[in-house]
């Protein structure tokens, strides 16, 4: 099985190198198309990113329409069976990879996505997937999603209207509206870092929420009413954000 590997990064010359160790160096044992959109940084991400170039596929630096953009430009580039999605700040546990392809064998198509666990920062393990919940946001965040490219070929990859919330949606709609069937991992394939834009911004990430549901035709009673709880129950974590 061929892994196609995509790292979007914008000025994070700090973390950027450990991501792209935690692809080449923590699963070296798989076959890897890694490809790295930067977009257009200034602050040394690209330089550290060519201490890397003979061992990446693809390297494009210029700018972008935003994180989902990027993520969009990486995936026309795959040529593997399976994507996933990594980036800077972000990383792949050792031997996550040849957990995904044994979980995938016989399921690597349009018909199947793979979740397994992350472990988040701030917040411990979060699972991957959890059917019971599947249609009030019960997703991990995207390190822990691996996407056959054939299902990108016919589905299309992320809504770049969304500025927070384009891999939640990309989620919903693949699980409740495509009907994939998920294929659930129950191991921390990765680590996903706190202090991004949806830590910065959870209401804003809550409002998109609201919008994705609303989109593909959930209750209006039942969203809205999960989005003014969310609301109250975030109250407190939002007022410690800096």
């Amino acid at each position: 099985m061929k892994f196609s590997i995509v790292t979007a990064v914008r000025n994070d010359a700090e973390h950027i190198a450990d991501t792209i160790s935690s692809v080449l160096d923590g699963n070296s044992d798989r076959e890897i198309e890694y490809i790295v959109i930067d977009g257009a940084s200034t602050d040394g991400t690209t330089e550290a990113i060519r201490r890397f170039a003979d061992r990446l596929a693809v390297f494009v630096s210029e700018p972008d329409a935003g994180i989902y953009d990027a993520m969009n430009k990486g995936i026309a580039h795959a040529t593997g069976d399976v994507v996933g999605i990594i980036n800077s700040g972000d990383r792949y546990y050792p031997g996550a990879l040849k957990l995904v392809e044994r979980a995938l064998e016989g399921k690597c198509d349009e018909h199947h996505i793979l979740w397994g666990d992350v472990e988040y920062e701030r917040g411990g393990r979060v699972r991957g997937f959890r059917p019971e919940k599947r249609y009030i946001g019960a997703f991990a965040p995207h390190p822990s999603m691996f996407v056959p490219l054939a299902y990108y070929r016919r589905y299309g990859a992320y809504d770049t209207g969304f500025e927070l919330l384009g891999d939640y949606d990309f989620m919903y709609k693949a699980v409740n509206v495509v009907g994939v069937e998920p294929v659930y991992l129950p191991e921390v394939l990765a680590f996903y870092r706190a202090g991004g834009l949806s830590d910065r911004r959870i209401f804003a990430c809550l409002r998109d929420e609201l919008r994705v549901k609303l989109r593909y035709g959930a209750s209006p009673l039942t969203a809205c009413g999960a989005y003014f709880l969310k609301l109250l129950k975030n109250l407190p974590r939002q007022l410690l954000v800096k």
